[in-house]
């Protein structure tokens, strides 16, 4: 069955936008189709009908298909733990943790992973969507690539080139990557997309004319800079602001090294009465209703980057003067009063002091819990659903149940003075009524009803449109073999 691959010139250059779109659009055909991407190094992931984790940007793109996540749709993830490593998961497992290089020499045997899962999604769909990873023109990586065109020379597929023309360069861009390529790697690419244009698309027509005369294939379409639009990261922090009411609840996330999920925080800087603000390194903490500490691939190194900045002496002010404090998974974990990494999972073994301000433990074990799951939260007898990615196993009376899970667990802790509240769950805001019910226990008392999942659907049902009005659909069917 075809296959169709997206590769860009640069990262963010719109890849997992435009794979998005083309698995929405591809439905709308009454096609079945499912996103694939051999390998990707992300710390925001999703756990996986099957029970396994994947990339959030394939999650996003399996909903936009109308399917259920799946561990095929990624078979190879890196989850940085430093500069210099990763923990290397495959099949939605964790494997280990890998040196860059000791990674290379593995490179073989995840492509047969890779190869695997391809195999299997060609088997159940009539169309398979891959998205690359980073630009196929990175010389010092294209030994063993498994990731661009490495991928597209083994299962034979042609490829669509896109690129950013926002950030300037446009087509130095694409020039410069098909210059760089081999000419059967050349001869793979059928076609350019340009993404996030503005303004008027006439004063672009002589530079496509250029690009098109000049490498003998077709600009496929360019697409618009969308306004007022939202898809998941697939990892970097979006710190940007919107402009909001000075009424607005104001929220605050320290930006740790080795922040995960912080996905987590969408619905909240989408959230009209929520002023969400990412504190990074050298910052102040600045006043706030309530401060988040975030998922972490790295939480010990990440606490102690965290005292190291002088962010727990704000914590403890803000606490001083009523504010509210919540933590997530590794920011649960930073909030007892100690962390065991007895084995060395993420870095040298050894205990650190947690904040202790909730009374309990936590050990770093080897298998990794990854679960979907539905509850009540401890607030307002709320519904809840999120799932569960952590290493850690915590215990103690400090964990007396924010949220009761419909399995029969519990889990996390709200302290007596109802001011810190902790949970394994991310995907926390994504319920309204759990939202709603943590936006009054921040401290706003009108909450505005914002349903997270129903913008998701909003955004990707506008990417498809933007197929439809922008890119040449005809020669998209051909491409897709439909």
């Amino acid at each position: 069955m075809p296959t169709l691959m997206v590769q860009g010139t640069t990262s963010d250059a719109g890849k997992s936008t435009l794979v998005t779109a083309l698995c929405r659009w591809a439905r709308r055909q009454g096609v079945s189709v499912a996103p694939f991407k051999p390998q990707n190094m992300a710390l925001n992931s999703a756990v996986t009908a099957d029970g396994g984790e994947i990339g959030r940007a394939q999650a996003v793109q399996a909903q936009a298909a109308g399917l259920a996540p799946h561990t095929d749709m990624n078979p190879v993830l890196l989850k940085p733990n430093s500069d210099m490593g990763a923990q290397v998961i495959i099949h939605g497992r964790a494997i280990g943790n890998m040196q860059a290089l000791t990674y290379h020499g593995y490179k073989p045997v995840a492509m047969a992973a890779v190869l695997e899962s391809h195999a299997r999604l060609v088997e159940r769909h009539q169309l398979v969507l891959v998205e690359g990873a980073g630009s196929p023109a990175e010389i010092n990586l294209r030994a063993g690539d498994i990731a661009n065109m490495g991928f597209a020379e083994a299962v034979d597929c042609p490829v669509i080139l896109i690129a950013d023309i926002d950030k300037g360069g446009v087509f130095a861009h694409l020039v410069g990557t098909l210059e760089l390529l081999s000419p059967s790697e050349q001869a793979r690419i059928r076609g350019f997309v340009i993404n996030r244009f503005r303004g008027d698309i006439a004063l672009l027509k002589p530079g496509l004319d250029w690009l098109e005369q000049r490498t003998g294939k077709p600009v496929l379409g360019v697409l618009p800079y969308l306004t007022d639009f939202h898809l998941e990261a697939e990892d970097a922090v979006d710190t940007r602001q919107q402009a909001k009411s000075a009424q607005a609840l104001r929220v605050v996330v320290p930006v740790l090294p080795r922040i995960s999920n912080h996905t987590d925080f969408d619905p909240l800087r989408l959230h009209p009465q929520v002023q969400l603000t990412f504190v990074g390194p050298g910052q102040a903490i600045p006043p706030a209703d309530l401060i988040i500490l975030p998922g972490s691939k790295s939480v010990r190194a990440d606490l102690a980057r965290l005292r190291e900045q002088g962010w727990d002496t704000a914590i403890a002010r803000h606490l001083r003067y009523g504010g509210k404090l919540l933590g997530i998974c590794g920011g649960l974990q930073m909030l007892g009063r100690q962390i065991h990494d007895p084995h060395g999972l993420e870095g040298a073994a050894g205990s650190s002091e947690g904040l202790g301000l909730l009374d309990f433990e936590t050990v770093l074990e080897p298998e990794k819990q990854l679960r979907n799951v539905r509850g009540q939260l401890c607030l307002e007898q709320a519904q809840v659903s999120g799932y569960e990615i952590h290493a850690g196993v915590s215990r103690g009376p400090g964990l007396n149940g924010a949220v009761q899970l419909d399995d029969g667990r519990s889990d996390g802790g709200l302290s007596g003075d109802g001011q810190v509240l902790g949970t394994y769950l991310h995907g926390l805001f994504e319920q309204p009524s759990a939202f709603a019910a943590l936006l009054r226990w921040a401290g706003l008392h009108e909450v505005q009803t914002v349903d997270y999942q129903a913008l998701r659907e909003r955004d990707i049902e506008r990417l498809a449109d933007q197929v439809e009005l922008h890119l040449d659909s005809e020669k998209l069917k051909v491409l897709c073999g439909l």
